[in-house]
């Protein structure tokens, strides 16, 4: 693992967790690489042990986006964040937020990076980061992930590197390209999904690394199963409305495509399979999956593009060890240039990302459960939402076996207004909001995509919102959350529960 070191200066670096982990104390605002995968974890693993060791300390713990359970798990459940941003995915964590006592402030991705350089999020105490190798001139070779890590390295005032076993092969998958801030800033060069513009490589002061150690650690990949018939069916009308607005030239054929992570992501990218439609398709997205090697290995992707990869333990070594072609397609970026709100725009995304609820008039709420209860952030759907070419809301038509309708009278939390809402998508249909008044959306909604159980309950609101107070986005102040109470009370939205 010395090999990994080309640079001799740094080869005095090497140590363990214990001495690595002394440079962070009560108070330190720590950051750390990783989004979805490619986060440190033998550092948080020592700093759990000196907690349960009695030690009290706390730190500020800021990411990329989500990271697991061996960083953010184990440290939320030791007691010892005091405050996490952004974006989050892990139970303990969450739990721990939504009783108060760990801090929590969400982002738009797109923003971290320039913020953290402002100084906006205070002093950038140490940096822990992995990567696969460091170059002679003592920059970083990162793993599979990106995110806001270039910025991270180039604030911090100590780096920690964590080296891992994945192949020095990785070189040349990255494009690293850190964006001027204003005022005055020149336009970021990407005119095509596939355009690289930055270096292979992080640029790094070898003279602020305190600590280097060798990981035999890997991420926790993900176990993706098949999309369900509810994502499958939203699949399908996404599909269908994409390929009729190409054939009719509303819509140009060689715009990219964006999606979360999940089972309608899943259902959309195994769409292009089985459908000769789609063909020479670009992805210019945040997190690829193991379905964006499948198209690869079809021909149908000439380009990925994103922030990090999330694969499966199959998927891991299938990349791996045909690394020699995937490198030609893949391009891994800093999240402020995946999720650029000016090259989103320029490209002309058609984004595809997924809401908790969306109301009547097609605002959204993406990030809390009843409007109090943080699930995971916003990630980078507003980045996509607000710039996309065509933007599409996605969401099963029920949650908790039924008991909750995903279309409602109000979102109980505002993460995405009806200005920034192209298309809403459930199993049931899609209705196109563009040329629609608020109204038409209302009654569209409700016909289309409320689960027949709800349709009768949203259809009685709304005509009463109509009747009584009228206006242009009718409502009933008295009654707009009352389906949201009743699951409160008696736990389902139904009216005979």
């Amino acid at each position: 693992m010395h090999s990994r070191i080309h640079c001799p200066t740094l080869r005095d670096k090497v140590t363990d967790a214990r001495t690595a982990a002394a440079h962070i104390q009560d108070g330190t605002n720590l950051f750390i690489s990783g989004f979805t995968s490619g986060y440190p974890k033998l550092v948080p693993k020592e700093l759990v042990r000196r907690a349960r060791g009695g030690e009290q300390f706390k730190i500020n713990l800021f990411a990329g986006a989500s990271t697991g359970e061996s960083v953010d798990g184990i440290l939320a459940e030791a007691g010892v964040v005091a405050m996490r941003r952004p974006y989050m995915s892990d139970k303990t964590m969450r739990r721990r937020i939504n009783d108060n006592l760990i801090r929590f402030k969400d982002d738009h991705l797109s923003m971290l990076a320039g913020q953290v350089r402002a100084g906006n999020w205070g002093a950038v105490d140490v940096a822990i980061v992995e990567a696969v190798a460091i170059t002679e001139d003592g920059n970083l070779i990162p793993t599979m992930s990106v995110g806001n890590t270039p910025t991270y390295v180039k604030k911090a005032s100590k780096v920690i590197i964590e080296i891992t076993r994945e192949p020095e092969d990785l070189f040349g998958l990255h494009d690293i390209f850190i964006p001027e801030d204003p005022p005055y800033r020149m336009p970021i060069p990407i005119y095509r999904a596939g355009d690289r513009i930055g270096k292979p490589f992080i640029d790094m002061d070898p003279g602020r690394v305190v600590a280097i150690l060798f990981s035999e650690e890997e991420d926790c990949c993900t176990v993706f199963t098949e999309p369900d018939q509810a994502a499958r069916r939203i699949a399908e009308h996404i599909l269908h409305f994409v390929r009729h607005e190409i054939k009719r030239k509303r819509l140009p054929a060689s715009l990219p495509w964006q999606s979360g992570v999940g089972d309608v992501a899943n259902a959309v990218l195994g769409g292009f399979l089985e459908d000769d439609f789609y063909h020479d398709l670009d992805i210019y997205s945040e997190v690829l999956q193991d379905s964006v090697l499948d198209l690869i290995d079809m021909g149908t992707v000439r380009v990925a593009s994103g922030s990090a990869m999330t694969l499966s333990y199959k998927g891991r070594q299938r990349f791996f060890n045909e690394l020699y072609r995937y490198r030609d397609k893949i391009v891994l970026r800093p999240v402020e240039i995946s999720n650029s709100p000016e090259v989103i725009r320029r490209l002309g995304v058609i984004a595809i990302n997924t809401a908790i609820e969306v109301d009547i008039y097609g605002h959204v709420n993406s990030t809390h459960v009843m409007g109090s209860q943080l699930m995971n952030g916003i990630g980078g759907s507003g980045d996509f939402l607000r710039n996309g070419a065509l933007t599409f809301i996605v969401t099963p038509s029920t949650a908790k076996d039924g008991k909750i309708s995903a279309i409602v009278p109000m979102v109980s939390h505002v993460d995405h207004n009806e200005h920034s809402v192209d298309i809403i998508v459930t199993e049931y249909g899609l209705v196109d909001t563009r040329p629609l008044t608020p109204r038409q959306v209302a009654e569209q909604v409700i016909t289309r995509c409320a689960h027949p159980d709800y349709r009768d309950i949203l259809w009685d609101y709304y005509q009463r919102a109509v009747h009584t107070n009228g206006g242009h986005e009718p409502h009933d102040l008295h009654e707009v959350f009352a389906m949201h109470e009743r699951f409160l009370r008696t736990g389902s939205m139904r009216k005979d529960s």
